[in-house]
């Protein structure tokens, strides 16, 4: 009972006073998990699939735990941690990520069984997979993991540094020059639609 009332006394907190006061209620620790595990679920699938995602995300969050004493209490969302801790994560699973981008290079987008309008973006997109795949996997793992924080995680500049533990100037430079590389595999143009967003 004791627990419960403190998870729900948890939910009004920020991400750092439920982090801190973790340390003396570790049952706390829970309201993170419930937060964000889904969201880091996502960023692990896109990165690495599905079932390596659901191991991803459990080891993310024991590391969390085990770490939860070194949070730099002055940031009060705990994504661009978590992030930073899922991008080692993922790093520490390369191998299998290089083997998984390639294979999705060679295997050809099926076209959908029936078209209308508000599948043509979708088609675009399945077309665009192998290619895209390609360009990832020729670039670095640094600037790889960038690309992914920004284009699909949606991290802002700033939450990337910190997830990635660079200055912003630092994400600024290598993300204009990966979206110049990118933009020359395409011919021009630039098919993540980084423009988007903030920074």
């Amino acid at each position: 009972m004791e627990s419960a009332r403190a998870l729900l006394d948890g939910a009004a907190l920020d991400d750092s006073t439920v982090i801190e006061r973790s340390l003396d209620r570790p049952e706390l620790f829970a309201v993170l998990f419930d937060r964000y595990a889904d969201e880091m679920y996502r960023y692990a699938a896109r990165r690495l699939g599905a079932e390596p995602a659901e191991d991803l995300v459990a080891e993310l969050f024991l590391v969390a735990f085990r770490g939860r004493g070194r949070y730099v209490a002055a940031r009060a969302d705990a994504r661009p941690w978590l992030y930073g801790i899922a991008t080692n994560l993922v790093s520490q699973h390369r191998r299998a990520e290089r083997r998984r981008v390639r294979l999705m290079a060679r295997v050809p987008a099926d076209p959908p069984p029936e078209f209308d309008e508000r599948s043509a973006d979708r088609v675009t997109a399945e077309q665009l997979q192998p290619r895209l795949a390609q360009v990832l996997a020729r670039l670095s793992a640094g600037e790889r993991d960038l690309l992914l924080l920004v284009a699909w995680a949606e991290l802002s500049y700033e939450d990337a540094a910190a997830a990635l533990g660079v200055p912003v100037g630092t994400v600024r430079s290598r993300l204009h020059r990966v979206r110049a590389k990118v933009r020359r595999a395409f011919g021009g143009t630039d098919p993540l639609s980084l423009e988007n967003t903030h920074g």
